[in-house]
């Protein structure tokens, strides 16, 4: 099964995605749904995605567990819920009774926009870490290269728990720069505990002239430090086409696991999605 592990759905009629802000972004400023992205999976030879959240309200993790039970295309859901409240475990087995809830497969917060860089070391937040824990799902991360530091104590904290870094912990590709990221990345592969999106890359690269090959020495950084089994690729789609289609993506993702044998391909392209979210 070819798995794309990361995409995200919007209806700007249901609510306004309120982080789509600028000229550059707007392009983005429409609805973008299954029905857009199943042709284009189809095509790329995608089978199944993971639908991951976009905003941290608590409405759209129904509304995608729903869409989910409805779809040939979706089989998981990274939703949203709020790791600080203190019934976070009845939140969690709330939403696996709602409809399509056995698709729920993890839980992600925008940790990213969060100023505090220790946020997920919060008393607080480590209770909600282990609810999740204690769920059987897992954890996405979606932070910034200072961030990464702090994912590294959570994970060592949780060691029960699956973190799943997205987009690479958002290295500066347009910069070229490698360092601090790659240190502190391959610190945070250290753990067994840990798993990594080959996803994201291209908008973290310069939009105007990214190459598969300023790519690659970030996806070489990942591919050594956690290696094919604890790899997955993902689309980041629809944010990717502020910079490149989503055939254009799965062909990169292609090239830069050119060196792969077959076995080891076909991990970052399913077998580790397939087995890290249980779909």
């Amino acid at each position: 099964m070819r798995v794309d592990a990361h995409h995200h759905v919007w209806d700007l009629s249901v609510r306004d995605q309120d982080w789509i802000t600028g000229p550059e972004l707007q392009p983005l400023r429409r609805d973008f749904g299954v029905a857009d992205l199943a042709p284009q999976a189809r095509a790329a030879g995608v089978d199944r995605t993971v639908l991951v959240q976009t905003i941290t309200v608590p409405e759209e993790t129904p509304e995608f567990l729903a869409l989910a039970a409805r779809s040939e295309l979706i089989a998981g859901v990274v939703g949203w819920t709020d790791l600080t409240r203190p019934d976070v475990a009845d939140e969690l087995a709330r939403l696996r009774e709602l409809p399509g809830g056995r698709h729920l497969k993890g839980i992600r917060h925008q940790v990213q926009g969060e100023t505090d860089p220790e946020w997920l070391l919060r008393p607080d937040v480590r209770d909600g870490l282990a609810a999740v824990a204690e769920a059987g799902l897992v954890y996405d991360l979606v932070v910034l290269p200072h961030q990464l530091p702090a994912c590294v104590r959570a994970a060592a904290d949780h060691p029960g728990l699956t973190f799943v870094l997205d987009h690479l912990g958002k290295p500066p590709i347009a910069t070229g720069a490698l360092n601090p990221w790659a240190t502190a990345v391959r610190a945070l592969a250290e753990l067994p505990n840990t798993v990594c999106k080959l996803s994201g890359m291209v908008t973290e690269a310069d939009h105007a002239k990214w190459t598969v090959d300023g790519l690659r020495p970030y996806a070489d950084t990942v591919l050594d430090a956690f290696g094919p089994g604890r790899l997955m690729f993902g689309s980041d789609w629809p944010v990717c086409t502020l910079v490149a289609s989503y055939g254009q993506v799965v062909e990169a993702g292609e090239e830069l696991t050119g060196g792969l044998g077959a076995e080891d391909r076909a991990e970052v392209f399913g077998g580790t999605a397939t087995r890290v979210y249980r779909l």
